[in-house]
Formats: structure tokens, C-alpha cells, sequence
């Protein structure tokens, strides 16, 4: 039976100091709402959320019980920090202090896992490090080339899961023959440890260290709506400009945690430990990316509407409001796939209907599309809860 593993008070310090880095990606977004800028902020973002993954996999693994680890993680707090005030001009003059940050944390994240792995912490740290580089050269260098090199470190990223789990096995298959020819016993165990101890980590922890950091993201769209009334008068359409918009927030909430959360923990805890890592990295790296992304495009969409809402959107906020709620509950429903926690035909339907009610917002007004957007996510959930009222077996798909 796995030893509870809660999440600490300093694991949550350190996320709110990482959700300032989806704040700025939100000013940057609402600055430039331009493919451009959404490029930007996807390169970034997951840059960026890639390490945070890689240190909530590591406080599950190497909590921070100790006043070394403790100053470490505070270290790396403010290397996210430098990173964050960095981002509104990291493809600009701010390149090389983001970059700069980003080797710090990266080096620290490497150094807290020795703990764990000993010198197997080099087949994820040398990669990790070499994406670090590749950003911080991107500061040197302005148009295609630095956009190149922001690429090149995705790549890189991307390709870490495979290189240890392959570098694992191939090694786990030539110490199992040399153990066989008469190598020390215990051989083939040393070989596969990166991998071993990458999967074996708290499914309890896992799932709550995630949800609090979304739970802190939608905070960055309650911030919004705060950020686009400015100094204006309170006035009866801006009060309920600002409801409508908490109310898609909320809509957004429960989706997950009310209907999603309590079974991602049952999947993770029914999920043999070795197994975890590379469901961890498909439910809470690869799905849960769009997610994040998705809260902060719709904050951005919110800044440039509640002040404007008697009049017809332009593309960008409009695009911004819907394809926010379209970008979320895509990778809600790549979550939902990932776990088996169906169903996903009522989701599906209100990702399309959400990005349908941009001509509602250029043809009429910002309010009559807030309006729209609640009307179908609460469809969605009051569709799930009239159809599948009941927890739905994991294997359903729906």
C-alpha cells in the first residue's frame, strides 16, 4: 500500500510564482492577438510548462523535507521568476535573461534529481540542458533564426521521454545478457533504475499537485476580468459582462474537477508505479498543455471584451474568447481519451458549438457571445448529468 504524499505549502509557493509566467503569456497574448503572437505563446508556454512537469515529478519523488532541497526549489522559484518577466520580450531584447533563467532551472532541476537517480540523471538532464542552450542562443539572434532555435528546443523536449525509456530497455537487454554470461548479479536492476524510479511515483500527489496549479490558472481569468474594466464606471453591463465571463469559468471549472479529477486519481492508483511516468506525461504534459493554454487565450479574449461589451468584436478578442473554451476542453477530451474516463460526444459537440459563436461576438456585440459560450458548456454538463448520471466506468469512451 503507497504511503500518502500530499502536496506541501512550499510545492504550491513555487506554483503560484510559475502561474506569474501564464499571467505574462496572457499580456503578451492580449498585446499582439495575431498568429505571431499566438505562436509566441505556445512556444513558450511549453517550453516553460515542460520543467514544470519536470518538478512536480520531482517533489513526488524527492519531496522538500530538507533545508538543502528547500533552498534549491526557492532557487529555482526565482529562476521562473526571471523567466517570467522576461516573456512579454523573450523573441525581443529580453531573449538572453529568459534563457539565462531558464539554464538555472534547469541545472537546479538536475541537480535535486541526483537524489533520486545518481549519475542516471543524465539521460534527461544533458537533453534538458541542450533545450536550455538552445534558448538561451535564441536570445542572441532576432526573426527566422530564433524562432528556429525555439523550435529546436521542442524537439528536443519532445524527444527526452523516448530517449530514457529506450536508452532503459536497450540497456535493461544488454546487462540481462551480460548478467547471464556471468556479470554481477543486480546489473540488469542498475541499468533500468532511471526508469523504474521515473514511474514509480504517488498517483495522489500526482493528481493534486495538477489541480491546484489549474485551479491557480483560473484565477488568471478571474484576474482579467478585474484588468479589462480598468478605472471604467460599474455599471449594470459591465457587472454582468463580468458574471457571464466567471460563469465560463466555472462552466470550465467543474468539467474538470467535478467530473474529471476523483477518477483521473482512481486510474492513476489502479495504474501499476512503473507505468505511471508515461501516463503522467500523455494526461498531465501532453493534455493538459491545450488546457492551461486554452484558460489563459480565453483571460486574454476577457481583457479586450468586458470593457467593450455593447459592441461588435473584432477577430482577435472574439477568436480569443472561443477558441480559449475550444482550446481547453480539447485537451480535456485528449485527457478524458488518455484516462478512459468518457464520456466525450457532449464535449466534442461543445467544442464546436464554442467556436461557432465567433461571428456571434463580430456580428453583435462581446456580451451576446459570453452569452453563447455559457448557454453551450452549460448544455455540455447538463447533458452529461441527464445521459450518464452515473460515474462512468473507466473503459467508457462514449
Amino acid at each position: 500500500m503507497e504511503t500518502p504524499h500530499r502536496v506541501s505549502t512550499l510545492e504550491l509557493f513555487f506554483d503560484l510564482v510559475f502561474v506569474f509566467t501564464i499571467t505574462q503569456l496572457t499580456v503578451l497574448l492580449a498585446d499582439d492577438l495575431s498568429l505571431r503572437g499566438a505562436g509566441q505563446v505556445l512556444l513558450i508556454f511549453t517550453v516553460l510548462f515542460w520543467m514544470y512537469g519536470g518538478y512536480a515529478h520531482l517533489t513526488n519523488q524527492v519531496p522538500p523535507d530538507r533545508t538543502v532541497r528547500r533552498l534549491l526549489l526557492i532557487l529555482a522559484m526565482g529562476a521562473f521568476l526571471v523567466c517570467a518577466l522576461a516573456v512579454p520580450t523573450a523573441f525581443g531584447a529580453g531573449g538572453v535573461a529568459f534563457g539565462l533563467g531558464y539554464v538555472c532551472v534547469v541545472l537546479v532541476h538536475s541537480a535535486l534529481y541526483t537524489q533520486a537517480h545518481g549519475s542516471g540523471v543524465l539521460w534527461f538532464a544533458l537533453p534538458n540542458t541542450l533545450c536550455a542552450l538552445s534558448v538561451l542562443a535564441a536570445g542572441f539572434f532576432d526573426g527566422p533564426p530564433a524562432w528556429g532555435l525555439w523550435v529546436l528546443a521542442l524537439l528536443i523536449q519532445f524527444a527526452v521521454p523516448q530517449l530514457v525509456q529506450r536508452v532503459a530497455a536497450s540497456g535493461a537487454a544488454s546487462a540481462g545478457a551480460e548478467t547471464g554470461a556471468g556479470a554481477a548479479p543486480g546489473a540488469a536492476e542498475a541499468v533500468t533504475t532511471v526508469s523504474d524510479q521515473l514511474g514509480g511515483m504517488s498517483a495522489e500527489h500526482l493528481v493534486e499537485r495538477h489541480g491546484l496549479l489549474l485551479i491557480i490558472v483560473f484565477g488568471e481569468s478571474v484576474i482579467a476580468i478585474g484588468i479589462g474594466t480598468g478605472s471604467l464606471p460599474l455599471s449594470v453591463g459591465i457587472a454582468g459582462g463580468a458574471f457571464l465571463a466567471l460563469a465560463v469559468a466555472s462552466a470550465l471549472w467543474w468539467m474538470y474537477f467535478v467530473r474529471d479529477e476523483g477518477r483521473a486519481e482512481e486510474v492513476f492508483a489502479e495504474t501499476a508505479p512503473e507505468k505511471r511516468f508515461k501516463l503522467a506525461m500523455l494526461a498531465y504534459y501532453y493534455a493538459f498543455l491545450p488546457m492551461l493554454l486554452g484558460i489563459a487565450a480565453f483571460a486574454a479574449g476577457v481583457k479586450k471584451t468586458i470593457g467593450h461589451l455593447g459592441e461588435h468584436l473584432h477577430t482577435g478578442p472574439a477568436l480569443a474568447l472561443a477558441g480559449g473554451v475550444a482550446v481547453y476542453l480539447a485537451g480535456d477530451l485528449a485527457f478524458r481519451a488518455v484516462l478512459g474516463i468518457g464520456p466525450a460526444r457532449f464535449r466534442a459537440a461543445a467544442l464546436v458549438l464554442a467556436l461557432a459563436t465567433v461571428p456571434v461576438g463580430t456580428g453583435t456585440a462581446g456580451l451576446w457571445q459570453l452569452v453563447a459560450l455559457v448557454v453551450v458548456l452549460l448544455g455540455a454538463l447538463g447533458a452529461e448529468l441527464r445521459w450518464t448520471p452515473a460515474r462512468t466506468a473507466a473503459t467508457g469512451s462514449g
